[in-house]
């Protein structure tokens, strides 16, 4: 057996330092792939896979097992470990009112044994809880949903009859209604305390949501049509009382006033309110990101964003980018030399450290890596958990453009994190039995 996995290792090496230009790899491996110690945070990274699996995984930086949780549900869509050792966790419930790319119905606070201590379900034919959800300070809970409206509603709102289509058909669902996005803030006993609403604010001002700015209908049937808005983030900041949205749809992210719901910042897309030069089929435009997901607040009026860079005018390639609000620049970036090392058409998610570094979760590969503030890896990862299953090496999935190894959102949690502390992290067990590839992982100019 360890002569196989001696003789997988050096392939291994061989396919990763072989004349080619560009890393595109077909096959490739799994696991830890490169951990520089000296640069890197270090920690433990939660992550939770999201096809047809129920467990959520918590793993050192060599890529051992220190924890894991069981739920009822695949995750919808990641889990996040709270200041009390409790995990907060989305699942995918089974009979769901719409078939769109992120639904769930229910967020659940896991505590560290495995028991559900508090659960909040939103799965009805009028609304459903879908993507994102976070812990407030209050101790409150900010959950993303979608309601329900009719077209004859929509209509009256403004959309163009000639842009709505009679039905879609979308993941084993038809659909005859739009799903608008909204917020919801429920307390410990599950009392909705809180709500904003994207049908309140739909208009062609600046601080408007443009009911008639649609996808092509070659992104997905319901992009076009139903799923109009597609937000993916919720997150509260305290110290200006904000609360911060994204939307895919609109390739844009949103700051909205908690006391008076007015939006007071957008940025992203100024052709969305009509401002701005387009893209066209060559040519960015003054679009900035493109299909963008896990907008975050890192500190000092900046935003850090995971541009997908998906059906991009000037090429697809996924980015990290860092925005100063008081400028609308970019102050950082971060995309690799090439899109095939570093590229998730949906999804992604960014996590600043607290020693700058930046932890990337590149969805579509199953692909967990952190960069240095001037662009240097100090860890990398592939997912081995393919389909509920591992595996040595990352081979094309069954699904369309796309792995099986997934995964939505992943955190990095330093080891002095509350809510770690008296946790016992000494079983450290290798989720998988393959080559430790970090350990024989040299740069090239070690090779030279």
């Amino acid at each position: 057996m360890r002569k196989s996995l001696g003789i997988l290792s050096i392939l291994i090496v061989a396919a990763f330092f072989g004349p080619a230009s560009a890393y595109e790899a077909i096959v490739g491996p799994t696991g830890v792939l490169k951990y520089d110690k000296e640069k890197s945070y270090g920690g433990y990274t939660l992550f939770a896979p999201m096809i047809n699996c129920k467990t959520t995984y918590l793993i050192d930086m060599e890529g051992n097992v220190v924890h894991t949780w069981e739920s009822e549900y695949t995750p919808g869509a990641y889990a996040m470990l709270l200041p009390n050792g409790n995990l907060l966790r989305g699942g995918v419930m089974k009979k769901k009112p719409a078939g769109i790319g992120g639904v769930g119905g229910i967020v659940q606070e896991i505590d560290w044994d495995g028991k559900v201590v508090w659960e909040y379900k939103m799965n009805s034919p009028t609304e459903v809880q879908h993507h994102c959800f976070t812990r407030m300070p209050n101790g409150n809970t900010l959950i993303l949903g979608w309601e329900a409206k009719t077209i004859e509603e929509v209509i009256a709102k403004g959309r163009d009859p000639k842009t709505i289509p009679l039905e879609v058909y979308d993941m084993d669902l038809y659909h005859h209604e739009f799903w608008v996005d909204f917020v919801r803030e429920v307390d410990k006993k599950g009392k909705t305390v809180w709500e904003w609403h994207v049908w309140d604010h739909i208009g062609t001002g600046p601080h408007q949501f443009d009911i008639n700015y649609i996808l092509p209908e070659n992104l997905g049937p319901n992009y076009a049509g139903f799923d109009w808005s597609h937000f993916n983030v919720v997150e509260f900041i305290p110290e200006d009382d904000l609360v911060l949205l994204n939307s895919r749809n609109f390739s844009e992210f949103y700051l909205i006033d908690y006391k008076t719901g007015k939006m007071v910042y957008r940025w992203g897309n100024p052709s969305a309110y009509g401002q701005g030069k387009k893209p066209s089929w060559y040519d960015n435009g003054d679009q900035k990101v493109f299909g963008s997901h896990s907008a975050t607040y890192v500190g000092k009026d900046r935003f850090m964003v995971f541009d997908n860079g998906s059906e991009r005018a000037e090429g697809n390639r996924s980015a990290v980018v860092i925005v100063d609000r008081k400028t609308n620049e970019i102050v950082w970036e971060y995309h690799a030399n090439t899109s095939q090392s570093f590229y998730s058409f949906r999804q992604g998610a960014v996590q600043m450290l607290p020693n700058g570094n930046v932890h990337v979760t590149s969805t579509h590969s199953g692909h967990l890596f952190e960069v240095t503030e001037d662009k240097k890896i100090a860890w990398d990862y592939v997912s081995p958990v393919f389909d509920n299953k591992t595996q040595c090496t990352a081979e094309d999935g069954s699904m369309p453009n796309m792995m099986t190894n997934m995964i939505h959102r992943s955190y990095r949690y330093g080891a002095d994190y509350p809510g770690l502390k008296n946790k016992d992290l000494s079983q450290k067990v290798p989720l998988t039995e393959c080559p430790e590839f970090y350990k024989i992982y040299k740069t090239e100019s070690d090779i030279n």
